[in-house]
């Protein structure tokens, strides 16, 4: 089997980076060609940061990082500290990187790969605000038709938002870049809150990261048992939604998801419901289908696949 080749757009975050470690402990399915940092749960000088630590926890100093937008296309920026700490990545004490920042720009090396590899051989997996991935593709316009596929974390629709009443965290912070990526003619697949909210680091879950007894496993149990403070009393859940390795799990392993191809669509206009996915998951719109929209996950085999691949690194 060839492996995918794939670039990771991120703003880490505690789930972003498991997602990243995910993808890099499985060079059989995924190559990672590189990681485009944008701004997001925090600002863009934590997210470059956080994610060069990850690749360094990851013992995988050769991965390229490339750093991109620091706000959105029209609005300010809004981020998460409130969710992921002050860091973006707090939970575990992970050194500074020395893992150096390409000096291309994200967006444009985003253009350039997509130019210069085959058409439909490239994946493009944004686990934060769209921002780098609009930005090219306004750039870049004839970059759509040779990108594989856009798999995505972001949006709702059963659940609705987790920033706003209407709106999930990732669409919210750049609802103008997700739709132009919505609209670009690119085949997309969505892990919504509706998926995400069924991976639920439970307690035995997160034993069994740190039973692994790696650095990895540590800080992954760590990371974990910051994040889940914030969802744990939010929701009343019996542990924290694990949104962003749904991305990468999906490429190793699609059979773990099943949802329906609908029509996606981006409120960008109305003040109460701003940044909202409204995704015609019953057909009732003749709106043409657009997005693969995934609707439930098969948890326990998540979780398997993630103890798993973590114990490699």
């Amino acid at each position: 089997m060839t492996p995918r080749k794939i670039i990771i757009d991120t703003d880490p975050g505690q789930d972003d980076a498991v997602a990243i470690l995910l993808a890099l402990a499985s060079p059989e399915e995924i190559e990672v060609m590189g990681i485009t940092v944008v701004a997001g749960n925090v600002p863009l000088d934590l997210t470059q940061t956080n994610a060069r630590k990850v690749c360094e926890l990851a013992g995988k100093p050769e991965t390229l990082v490339f750093a991109g937008c620091d706000h959105p296309l029209v609005h300010r920026l809004v981020t998460a500290e409130h969710v992921h700490g002050e860091t973006g990545l707090n939970g575990p004490d992970l050194p500074d990187p020395d893992l150096a920042l390409q000096d291309q720009h994200a967006v444009d090396y985003i253009i350039d790969t997509l130019r210069h590899e085959a058409p439909g051989t490239v994946t493009l997996c944004p686990l934060g605000p769209l921002t780098n991935i609009a930005l090219a593709l306004r750039k870049a316009p004839d970059i759509a038709e040779r990108i594989q596929e856009i798999v995505l974390m972001g949006g709702a629709y059963f659940e609705v938002g987790n920033i706003t009443p209407a709106a999930e965290f990732n669409i919210y912070v750049d609802p103008e870049a997700a739709a132009v990526v919505f609209g670009c003619g690119a085949p997309i697949t969505v892990m919504p809150l509706d998926v995400t909210h069924k991976a639920l680091v439970t307690k035995p879950r997160n034993d069994a990261f740190r039973a692994i007894g790696t650095p990895v496993g540590m800080a992954v149990a760590e990371m974990t048992d910051f994040f889940e403070r914030f969802d744990k009393e939010k929701y009343g859940s019996e542990g924290a939604p694990l949104h962003d390795p749904c991305v990468t799990a999906y490429l190793i392993r699609p059979e773990l998801f099943s949802g329906r191809f609908i029509n996606v669509e981006i409120e960008t206009g109305s003040a109460l419901t701003r940044g909202m996915t409204v995704a015609d998951w019953w057909g009732v719109t003749d709106r043409p289908k657009n997005a693969n929209f995934m609707g439930d996950i098969d948890a326990d085999g998540f979780f398997s696949l993630l103890e798993e691949r973590l114990a490699r690194l």
